[in-house]
C-alpha cells in the first residue's frame, strides 16, 4: 500500500477538509491574513474540492474549462502572480494550464493545513528537516515521543484499516526520502505500541544512502530490522524468519541490521547470491489505487510537468551506473557502482506485462544513467513488437547519441532525456570525471532536440576548487546553449558532499576540509570548507531567476551582471562559442561495423520500361527518386533487407561491398541524392 496517497485522498476532500477546518477553528490558530482568507472561503473550497481532485485524477477532464474561467477556484497567496501563464502555456494546453491552476489552489490548502493545523505538513514530503542530515538519532527519538499530530492520526487510522484486514507477521517500510523518514517511524512506532508480534523492517534509498552506519540501539525499539542495498533476498529472508520459529542470533540474513543483546548488529551472514536482474520478474502494482493519484504540474515547464505530470509505469534498464567514475556522485554504493544490465526482449515483456496489469503505456526509465548501446535495442524491440509506448528516462550525453539513434528512440516512443550537464566548464568536467566536453553536449543535445525529444539539464555550481570566473562563465555557456534551442529545461542545484562519494571519500584530493560529527544515525550529507573560501551560496537566486527566463525563450540579451545583486567578472567566453561547437560536426563516412536499419514503411517500387521510381513516404512527407533500373531495384532490395523487423542485421561494410563489386566506389552512392532522401525517410545508420 501507499500510505502517501491515500492519506492526500483522505485529507483533499469535502469531509476531510471540513475536519481541517474545524480543528483550525477549534484551537483558534488562523491568524496570518492569508489564512483567513481561506478560511472565510472555506465553502468554496468545499464546493470544489472533490471535483478538482477527480480532475486531477484524469476522471473530470471537462472541468479544465471551468478552471480555466479564473472565477472557479478561490485564490490565495499562490495565485498572486500569474503573468507567466499566457506564455508558458500558449504551447502546452488548456488541460496543463487547468492542472497548473488546480495544483496551485492545492498548494493554497497546503499552506492553510501547514499554518493552522499540521506545521509539518507538506503534499510530497513531512517533517523533512528531521531526516536531513540526522547523524544522531536525538531529535527524532524526541519527536517520537509526542502525542500524534493531526496528520498522523489520518495515517495511523488508515494503517490500523490494512493491520486489521491483513494481520501479518511482517511490514516493510520504504523510506525513500528524508520527507518519508518520520512518518515510516511514526508508523513502525504504532504497529510495536499495538501488534508487538508483528516484525517491523525498514529500507529504501534513504536507509540504503544515510543508515549504513546506524548504531544507535533506540532506533530498534521502533524496528527490528534495516536492510541495505538490493531488496529481494534480504525481504525473503525476512520473510523465512518471520514465519519460522528460529531466534535472530541463529539466522543468517543478508545485509542486515538488528538489535541483539542491547547492541546494534550486522547480519550478512547467508551466502546465498543476490537474484540476477533478468531473474526478478515483472514489478506487480495490483495492490496499488492506481486510478486514484492525482497529476499536478508545480511548475511552468514541461519537462518539470513530467515528474509530476501523468502515470508513469516505473523500470530500469539496468542496475548501477555504466560510467561509474562522476566525483561527486555516490559511486561506492552498491545501487550505483554495481553495473548489471537487462536484455532488451526481458525489457519489453515486462513493459508488456505491466500495460496489461495497469493499462497505462507511459514508462520512466529510472537508471543511474541509460546505456545507449540498450537504448537502442529497447527501440528496436519496441518497434519490432508493434508496441505503441510513451518512455523518457536520465542518460549521460555520450557521443554515442548521433541523430540518427535520437531518430531511433524518437520512433519508439522516447519523448524526453534528462542529462548532467553539471558545471559547465571542461576543467571542471574533467576534474568531476564526467567523461563529456562543453561541445560534446551542446551536439548531442541537439541531436535530441532536432528528433523532437525534449532536453532537460542538471546543472551544478560551488563544486570543489570552482572560481567566480568559472561559475559566470558556466551561466554564459548555459544562457548560449539555451539561445540555441538545444535544451529547454534545466535546474542549478549547489555541490553538496556526501560521505559516500569520491570526493567525500578522499577530501584532501579535492581542496576541501570535512566537518565531520559523530555518526550514530544518519551518515549522507557532509558541511565543508573549501580552499577557495568563496560563498558559492550567493549565487543561488541569480543562477536561479536566469535559467528561469532562459527556459521561457526570454532575456538572452540581459547582461549577466543584472542577474546578480553584487559584482562578478565579465564572462571571457566568446559569445559565438556553442554556435561553432554546433558547426563542428563531421560528415565522415559510417564505419564498417555500422548497422543500416530502415524504420517507417518502406518505399514503394513502380518500374518503367528503362527506369524505375522509389516513391518515399513519411507520416507527414513524400518524395520519388528515378533511377536507372538495375541501381533502382538493388537499393529497394537493400533497404527491404534494412527494415528493423528482419532478423538479419545489415552493416555499412556489407553495403559497401556489394555497391563497389557491382557499380562503383561507396562514396558516389553515399553523398548522392537518393541517399539524402533515404535517410530523410527513414535510414538510419546506428
Amino acid at each position: 500500500m501507499d500510505l502517501g496517497i491515500e492519506v492526500i485522498l483522505e485529507l483533499f476532500s469535502e469531509h476531510g477538509l471540513k475536519s481541517a477546518f474545524a480543528f483550525a477553528m477549534a484551537n483558534e490558530t488562523i491568524e496570518s491574513d492569508n489564512a483567513q482568507r481561506i478560511a472565510t472561503l472555506q465553502a468554496d473550497y468545499l464546493r470544489t474540492i472533490n471535483a478538482v481532485i477527480a480532475f486531477l485524477q484524469g476522471n473530470n477532464p471537462s472541468l479544465a474549462r471551468q478552471i480555466c474561467t479564473e472565477n472557479y477556484l478561490p485564490e490565495a497567496s499562490r495565485f498572486k502572480e500569474l503573468d507567466y501563464l499566457e506564455y508558458a502555456f500558449g504551447s502546452m494546453g488548456m488541460v496543463d494550464k487547468a492542472k497548473h491552476l488546480a495544483t496551485l489552489y492545492i498548494e493554497d490548502i497546503t499552506d492553510f493545513i501547514n499554518e493552522c493545523v499540521d506545521p509539518e505538513f507538506g503534499v510530497s514530503r513531512y517533517a523533512e528537516q528531521l531526516g536531513k542530515s540526522a547523524n544522531s538519532f536525538d531529535e527524532l527519538h524526541e519527536e517520537l515521543s509526542y502525542e500524534h499530530s493531526y496528520i498522523d492520526n489520518i495515517v495511523l487510522t488508515i494503517l490500523e484499516e490494512k493491520l486489521a484486514e491483513q494481520q501479518p507477521k511482517l511490514v516493510c517500510l520504504s523510506a525513500p526520502f528524508p520527507g518519508n523518514l518520520f512518518s515510516a517511524f511514526r508508523c513502525a512506532q504504532y504497529v510495536k505500541d499495538h501488534y508487538p508480534a508483528i516484525k517491523v523492517a525498514l529500507g529504501g534509498g534513504f536507509a540504503n544512502t544515510e543508515l549504513r552506519c546506524v548504531n544507535d540501539p533506540r532506533v530498534f525499539d521502533f524496528l527490528d530490522f534495516i536492510t541495505l542495498d538490493d531488496g529481494e533476498l534480504p525481504i525473503e529472508l525476512l520473510h523465512e524468519f518471520a514465519t519460522s520459529d528460529k531466534a535472530s542470533k541463529d539466522f543468517l540474513f543478508k545485509r542486515t541490521f538488528l538489535k541483539e543483546d542491547g547492541e546494534v548488529t550486522y547480519n550478512n551472514f547467508s551466502i546465498r547470491q543476490d537474484y540476477k536482474q533478468s531473474d526478478l520478474g515483472t514489478p506487480d502494482y495490483s495492490d496499488l489505487l492506481l486510478d486514484k493519484y492525482i497529476s499536478v504540474i508545480e511548475v511552468a515547464n514541461p519537462m518539470h510537468s513530467l515528474w509530476s505530470d501523468g502515470r508513469w509505469n516505473k523500470l530500469t534498464m539496468a542496475h548501477g551506473c555504466y560510467w561509474g567514475k562522476c566525483t561527486f556522485c555516490d559511486i561506492s554504493l552498491d545501487y550505483i557502482g554495481s553495473y548489471e544490465p537487462i536484455a532488451a526482449s526481458i525489457l519489453v515483456d515486462r513493459m508488456e506485462e505491466i500495460i496489461a496489469q495497469t493499462n497505462e503505456r507511459g514508462f520512466h526509465f529510472v537508471d543511474e544513467a541509460a546505456p545507449p548501446a540498450l537504448m537502442r535495442e529497447l527501440a528496436l524491440e519496441i518497434l519490432k513488437r508493434k508496441i505503441d509506448v510513451t518512455w523518457w528516462t536520465n542518460i549521460r550525453f555520450e557521443k554515442s547519441f548521433t541523430n540518427d539513434l535520437c531518430q531511433l528512440l524518437k520512433a519508439s516512443g522516447c519523448i524526453a532525456v534528462s542529462g548532467g550537464l553539471e558545471v559547465a566548464s571542461d576543467r571542471l568536467l574533467k576534474l568531476i570525471d564526467k567523461g563529456v566536453t562543453i561541445e560534446q553536449v551542446a551536439l548531442v543535445t541537439r541531436h535530441f532536440t532536432d528528433c523532437g525529444i525534449m532536453v532537460h539539464s542538471y546543472l551544478m555550481y560551488g563544486y570543489p576548487t570552482q572560481t567566480i570566473q568559472e561559475t559566470i562563465d558556466s551561466l554564459e555557456l548555459v544562457r548560449q546553449l539555451f539561445q540555441a534551442e538545444v535544451i529547454q529545461s534545466g535546474f542549478w542545484h549547489q555541490f553538496a558532499l556526501t560521505a559516500h562519494s569520491p570526493v567525500g571519500l578522499d577530501p584532501d584530493a579535492y581542496g576541501i576540509t570535512p566537518h565531520l560529527e559523530k555518526i550514530t544515525f544518519a551518515n549522507n550529507d557532509v558541511q565543508f570548507s573549501d580552499s577557495t573560501g568563496i560563498d558559492h551560496s550567493q549565487f543561488s537566486f541569480g543562477l536561479k531567476k536566469s535559467l528561469y527566463n532562459f527556459m521561457h525563450g526570454i532575456c538572452f540579451d540581459t547582461p549577466l551582471q543584472d542577474w546578480f545583486d553584487f559584482d562578478v567578472p565579465i564572462t571571457t567566453v566568446r559569445p559565438e562559442y556553442i554556435a561553432n561547437c554546433l558547426d563542428s560536426e563531421s560528415t565522415n563516412l559510417p564505419r564498417g561495423t555500422d548497422k543500416l536499419v530502415w524504420i517507417n514503411a518502406l518505399p514503394t517500387v513502380i518500374q518503367e520500361e528503362d527506369f524505375v521510381t522509389i516513391a518515399f513516404h513519411s507520416k507527414k512527407a513524400s518524395d520519388s527518386i528515378e533511377l536507372d533500373t538495375d541501381l533502382g531495384l538493388w537499393i529497394a532490395t537493400w533497404l527491404e533487407r534494412m527494415h528493423y523487423s528482419t532478423e538479419d542485421t545489415v552493416t555499412f561494410k556489407q553495403l559497401k561491398t556489394s555497391f563497389e563489386q557491382d557499380y562503383d566506389d561507396i562514396k558516389t552512392l553515399w553523398y548522392s541524392e537518393i541517399i539524402d532522401v533515404a535517410k530523410e525517410f527513414g535510414l538510419l545508420v546506428l
